[in-house]
């Protein structure tokens, strides 16, 4: 009776897990970078500023200016930052932290002496600081996995269920060709995740996604037929 009770409240923390874990880290990264982002504006507040400005010196070969380019990047983490805190243009943030991640990295291979200068080649604190950062780059995966093209988390656990599936549409159900637009649009335009949409109205993502589909290329075979139509240019 114990153990029963205890397995359901662990699926019901698991359940909760599952739906806010992949947004807390969000926030979490999101303030990080956008935290560490706003100490660079700052010159000789950051602790890696040295570290960053020889990094960019190696990679731009010189041709970017160390002040030059902490400006960038402190401007590249805020931004990240904000994206993240505000779950707003995520497919632009994902690519910029991919971006990112490379110059994170950078010194553990361009600096690998300075990083690892300590006692018996121990880590010095530049090199800690760097080896945490692999952290960030894992989070960074797992909130790609959870947001990216609607990416999120799943429970499979049979015996203690969670938030059950939205029922499969029937044919005679589904919506025509204008609400499948509408549906298709309201989570193209950015401003709500596939999810989101698809939670709404109660669709799995891969109908989604192949309505998705469809609409372009109707799209664009509706804009070939104008062009060709028109002699090739179009009014």
């Amino acid at each position: 009776m114990h153990s029963e009770r205890f397995v359901a409240i662990e699926g019901k923390l698991h359940g909760v897990l599952v739906r806010h874990a992949i947004s807390a880290l969000r926030v979490t990264v999101g303030a990080v970078f956008l935290g560490f982002g706003v100490l660079k504006f700052f010159p000789g507040v950051s602790p890696a500023e040295g570290l960053s400005v020889r990094t960019i010196d190696l990679l731009t070969f010189g041709v970017v200016p160390g002040h030059v380019g902490i400006v960038v990047i402190a401007m590249l983490e805020s931004f990240i930052g904000i994206c993240l805190l505000a779950n707003r243009w995520m497919r632009l943030a994902i690519w910029l932290l991919a971006i990112q991640f490379v110059g994170i990295l950078a010194p553990l291979v361009l600096l690998t002496g300075r990083l690892f200068s300590g006692p018996y080649h121990a880590p010095t604190l530049e090199g800690q600081y760097v080896l945490k950062d692999i952290i960030l780059v894992a989070a960074g995966m797992a909130i790609a996995a959870g947001t990216f093209r609607g990416g999120r988390l799943i429970r499979d656990d049979p015996g203690v269920p969670d938030v059950p599936p939205p029922p499969p549409i029937r044919p005679a159900d589904e919506p025509d060709a204008s609400r499948k637009l509408q549906i298709v649009l309201s989570a193209a335009a950015g401003e709500r995740s596939v999810q989101d949409v698809c939670d709404e109205h109660q669709i799995p993502e891969s109908t989604y996604y192949a309505w998705r589909t469809a609409t372009y290329h109707g799209a664009m075979s509706a804009l070939d037929e104008q062009t060709n139509g028109n002699g090739g240019d179009l009014p």
